[in-house]
């Protein structure tokens, strides 16, 4: 919660509160700790590779991680992964007794006034960073805050360079591929300072296995249960990976693994809470494809197909019809939602 005695302004001076008191926290008011954060599952599923590349880096000297990858891959997911190891004292020795805080970078783009002085955002947050020890910053979109961007209101590689030099204090940054290519490549001070983490998009299997490890946590959110033993369980969430694979998407920032399977996943829940039932059974989730709004409508049809073929005999045994569906229908669908 944000003290109410706050004067913040954006970069046109936009006053939004009043002034700051000398105890004004930036990680308190803006932050989210990670590390003391629960998780029902591991947040970063089959993400070892990537988690071990970004312990490496937090681990020399005056370096910090750059997470970069398409939309959608499970980025954020990573440095959650990083936090659960860190709660479970599965890191080395060096990193234990570590917290990492999460800022949205749109909280660190403005100013406040501090005694009737202009100040910014970002400014405060480093001469707070000056007096913590073992923390690690994480700051999602961080190329809204590079200069070299033709709009960008300055350049954090600068500006965090002093707390970064110390190295108590690290950062995790992560951005998209797009976003590096156009900003943060040109900004070289930046580049010396982040080591660059590649995240590519996973395969089928591993997508199966991060939406099967994360089931546990949907369950858990909406209060109701997948139906089904795990084997059962398994070829369902198969269905729903093969029919939002690479071809089979509709293009967009986000239609990639796991993220683009995960809605899907997530939309079969959405529809047995509809229903009021107490269970997702093989009708939720062939509903959930039949209006996935990230899948073309042929694609649709044509994995609706396969997966009455697939399923047949559990819908004899479970007295399920389901029913034949047209293109029109699911064009249907997409202009109705």
């Amino acid at each position: 919660m944000k003290d109410e005695n706050i004067e913040i302004l954006n970069l046109d001076d936009e006053i939004m509160s009043n002034s700051v008191p000398e105890t004004f926290s930036v990680i308190k008011s803006y932050g989210e700790d990670l590390t003391t954060k629960t998780y029902i599952t591991n947040p970063a599923i089959a993400r070892e590779s990537e988690i071990k590349k970004l312990m490496i880096v937090l681990l020399t000297p005056e370096k910090s991680g750059l997470l970069v990858g398409k939309p959608g891959i499970g980025k954020t997911a990573i440095v959650e992964g990083l936090a659960y190891l860190i709660q479970k004292n599965e890191v080395p020795e060096a990193l234990k007794g570590y917290r990492i805080v999460k800022i949205n970078s749109t909280s660190l783009i403005g100013k406040m006034s501090v005694n009737g002085k202009e100040e910014m955002v970002i400014s405060l947050l480093v001469q707070e960073l000056k007096n913590v020890e073992k923390t690690i910053l994480f700051i999602d979109e961080v190329h809204t805050l590079i200069g070299g961007r033709g709009d960008g209101p300055m350049d954090l590689a600068n500006i965090l360079k002093p707390a970064l030099d110390r190295g108590d204090v690290k950062a995790i940054g992560a951005t998209t591929t797009i976003e590096y290519d156009t900003y943060i490549v040109r900004d070289r001070a930046f580049l010396r300072r982040f080591d660059k983490i590649e995240v590519s998009e996973p395969d089928e299997p591993t997508t199966v296995k991060i939406l099967m490890g994360s089931l546990p946590k949907i369950e858990k959110k909406t209060g109701i249960k997948f139906k089904y033993n795990e084997y059962v369980s398994e070829l369902l969430v198969k269905s729903i990976v093969r029919a939002t694979s690479e071809f089979k998407r509709i293009y967009g920032l986000a239609a990639q693994y796991p993220d683009v399977a995960f809605s899907v996943l997530t939309q079969a829940f959405s529809q047995a809470l509809y229903k009021n039932k107490p269970v997702v059974d093989v009708l939720d989730v062939y509903e959930a494809i039949k209006t996935s709004k990230r899948i073309y409508p042929d694609s649709i049809i044509k994995e609706l197909n396969l997966f009455r073929e697939e399923f047949k005999g559990l819908c004899e045994d479970e007295n399920i019809i389901l029913p034949v569906v047209t293109i029109d229908e699911v064009q249907n669908n997409e202009e109705n939602y």
